[in-house]
């Protein structure tokens, strides 16, 4: 039985793991101490697992074939229960069975097995790593360091275990599709895209490794909220010449990657809302996740078949902004401009309707408001900017129609910071109308 005290008993200073220990109950009982208002859901995953680990596992005799066990996945984890399916592929390759898969599945008669096993894979340093530095001391269990995301390091993971218990690398690369990508003319198209890495740190130093070194893209950000894995981070962030975002506030969250401007985001599910806010497509690589982001089909993150959803979950995303920026490239054509439309075809043009009678000066009681005049001067076309921001210097900056024009030729992915910078750069001379000089002259300005 785990006793642990709840917030209300954390507050009054309750102690019921201690009482629950002194109960001589017939069962094993686990104290927990989790301190909730100081501490996140991975730390107290990773501290309940070590202390159920601590108080099952003891040494006991090896079995006769080498095995490993396989701690840290748990239930509600990003692509968990395939990535156990797919690192258990891996090792049978090489002659390793799987001893216990743990804490997801297992039961406390699978944790006193534990030490049976040779040598321990660490698959999420974030929820077992407390675990499996106890069983390396007090079991004489080793434990791989390297987590097998990505093409490079599955080769770096396979080599470790080879190390680990003497036995040849032995593996499948046939089922492996990223090569023939990479070789393609087409991958040349995304070289040196801008992205942006946040989640989990085991995620992140993993995604940021295959984003630089098996994409081509350039990392301009990357940070984890899990501040156990802070100090890894910037490690990681340092080698990449960009400063860690360590933080659990989304609107920080948000700040960092506006200011980057990236062309991809790599995130979880908040950094996808992100994305739709800012224009910048996203793709999920960390928990926590929505529902959608637990398929029906095999779809893991680890070793070989790993890399290549991988591939697909973030290259896709890409693709189809390149796609979006065609449309915005195409705008003044007279099938993909704004009015001509959802289709050419006769069949789904847009209907003309009857032009709608002249609003009244007053609404009828309980009516709709009437609808607002067409603008008839600039002023009238750009959305009026409200906030400290916009009054700076006490100028109201609104953007010409030739401008507004030019504006839309610059790539959907910088546009924003485009505008912002046209703005920034208006105010602080005195502009109140930007007109497309006005707009190159902020270009040169910043890219000095």
């Amino acid at each position: 039985m785990i006793v642990g005290a709840s917030c209300t008993a954390e507050l009054i200073q309750d102690d019921p793991g201690g009482m629950a220990e002194t109960m001589g109950m017939p069962i094993p009982v686990v104290p927990l101490e989790l301190p909730s208002y100081q501490r996140k859901e991975n730390f107290g995953c990773d501290e309940t697992f070590f202390q159920l680990v601590k108080a099952l596992a003891r040494p006991v005799e090896k079995t006769e074939a080498i095995t490993a066990n396989l701690i840290g996945p748990t239930a509600l984890g990003f692509r968990h229960r395939d990535d156990i399916a797919e690192v258990t592929r891996h090792l049978e390759e090489m002659g390793v069975g799987v001893n216990v898969v743990g804490p997801m599945g297992a039961t406390p008669e699978d944790l006193t097995r534990l030490g049976a096993a040779h040598f321990n894979v660490l698959m999420y340093p974030e929820t077992a790593e407390s675990a499996a530095r106890w069983m390396e001391r007090e079991l004489g269990l080793p434990y791989t360091k390297t987590v097998p995301i990505g093409v490079g390091a599955t080769r770096d993971f396979l080599q470790e275990v080879s190390e680990i218990t003497g036995l040849p690398v032995r593996t499948d690369e046939s089922r492996l599709r990223l090569p023939w990508y990479s070789a393609s003319v087409d991958s040349t198209y995304l070289t040196g895209k801008r992205v942006f890495l946040f989640g989990d740190g085991t995620h992140v130093a993993a995604a940021a490794r295959i984003a630089r070194d098996e994409m081509g893209f350039e990392v301009v950000g990357l940070g984890c909220y899990n501040r156990e894995q802070a100090r890894n981070i910037r490690r990681v962030a340092k080698d990449y010449g960009v400063e860690a975002t360590i933080t659990d506030d989304y609107l920080e969250v948000e700040a960092a990657i506006e200011a980057a401007a990236p062309e991809m985001i790599l995130g979880t599910q908040m950094e996808r809302h992100i994305g739709k806010r800012l224009g910048i497509p996203c793709a999920v690589i960390s928990a926590p996740v929505h529902v959608q982001d637990f398929p029906a089909r095999y779809a893991p993150q680890m070793g070989f078949e790993g890399a290549n959803v991988i591939f697909d979950t973030w290259v896709h995303p890409l693709v189809m902004g390149l796609e979006e920026h065609l449309l915005h490239m195409f705008r003044e054509d007279f099938e993909f401009n704004d009015a001509a439309g959802p289709s050419h075809h006769a069949a789904h043009s847009p209907t003309r309707r009857a032009a709608p009678e002249p609003a009244t000066a007053e609404a009828p009681q309980g009516g709709a408001a009437p609808r607002p005049a067409a603008p008839d001067s600039p002023r009238g076309i750009s959305p009026q900017e409200e906030g400290p921001g916009a009054a700076g210097g006490g100028v109201e900056v609104v953007w010409l129609p030739a401008a507004e024009k030019e504006l839309k030729k610059i790539p959907f992915f910088v546009r924003g910071k485009a505008k912002r910078n046209t703005e920034a750069f208006a105010r602080e001379r005195g502009v109140a109308e930007i007109g497309v000089d006005t707009l190159y002259e902020a270009k040169a300005h910043y890219a000095r």
